[in-house]
């Protein structure tokens, strides 16, 4: 029998996202117990762009976790412990230091392998402490209005204008707008860091690694960094921060399947 040399060839794998979520209690059907739980508009939009959602709960994380992934989403939910910037706890902070322990060694291990990393809200707020960075634990005090946060589980809506030469660029555009639900921001920016998008009042709402760090810090295999102060989630018609990641995580999964041809 003659050999057939025109096999197809294999279908590309689909990018598998982990996005990290919470681990706290909840309310559904009979029960009102601990669960690990994510909004739904972070899997529905990963998985519409294209890519497989996995949730990575706060407990039972090692960093091999992320041998398995191709890019990571780091979610937003509660307060970055004030204690890790050095700072004492404002009356309105509440936070969940486990889960910063958890995505702060998550971060660390994307940057080791490469991962391209997504951070959301605290997910920004998370990067930049990791950075050695601070933040302004209730930005209604220093900005004088709470529209960000307008009532308790209530978006407002945040304009903002990206900086020339940026990824925050080529994603967005000059300008975008967007939904919100700010309490706490970037202060001080952590090292390694530039900020690539700000609100009409200056507000840090885009952050991307910075392209002259450290030739270690700033080598092709650090890895894609982007993250933004709203909730891109939120907004079914506006996918492109989280269509951004999954493109960035098929071209580190190619990146990775040359590498390991090349051995």
């Amino acid at each position: 029998m003659a050999s057939n040399d025109s096999e197809p060839a294999a279908e590309p794998r689909t990018p598998v996202i982990a996005v990290s979520c919470y681990l706290q209690r909840a309310q559904w059907g009979v029960w009102d117990t601990e669960a690990a739980l994510i909004p739904a508009d972070y899997v529905r939009m990963v998985a519409a762009c294209g890519a497989i959602p996995v949730l990575l709960p706060p407990h039972g994380q090692t960093s091999a976790v992320l041998d398995r992934v191709d890019g990571i989403l780091l979610a937003g939910g509660a307060d970055v412990d004030a204690a890790a910037y050095g700072q004492t706890p404002h009356e309105t902070t509440v936070s969940h230091p486990f889960r910063d322990a958890s995505e702060t060694m998550l971060l660390a291990a994307a940057h080791e392998r490469g991962l391209p990393v997504l951070g959301i809200c605290r997910g920004l707020q998370v990067i930049n402490v990791a950075a050695g960075g601070t933040l302004d634990q209730h930005l209604p005090e220093s900005l004088g209005h709470s529209d960000f946060q307008p009532a308790p589980g209530v978006y407002g809506e945040v304009s903002v204008t990206t900086e020339p030469g940026s990824l925050a660029r080529e994603i967005l555009g000059e300008a975008t707008t967007a939904p919100c639900y700010h309490h706490q921001g970037i202060d001080r920016l952590g090292a390694g860091l530039r900020v690539t998008g700000r609100s009409p009042e200056g507000l840090i709402e885009i952050i991307e690694r910075a392209p002259d760090t450290d030739p270690d810090e700033a080598a092709p295999d650090a890895g894609w960094l982007f993250a933004v102060q709203w909730h891109p989630e939120h907004d079914p018609g506006d996918d492109r921060v989280v269509r951004a990641l999954v493109e960035a995580a098929r071209r580190h999964m190619a990146d990775r399947a040359t590498r390991r041809a090349s051995k």
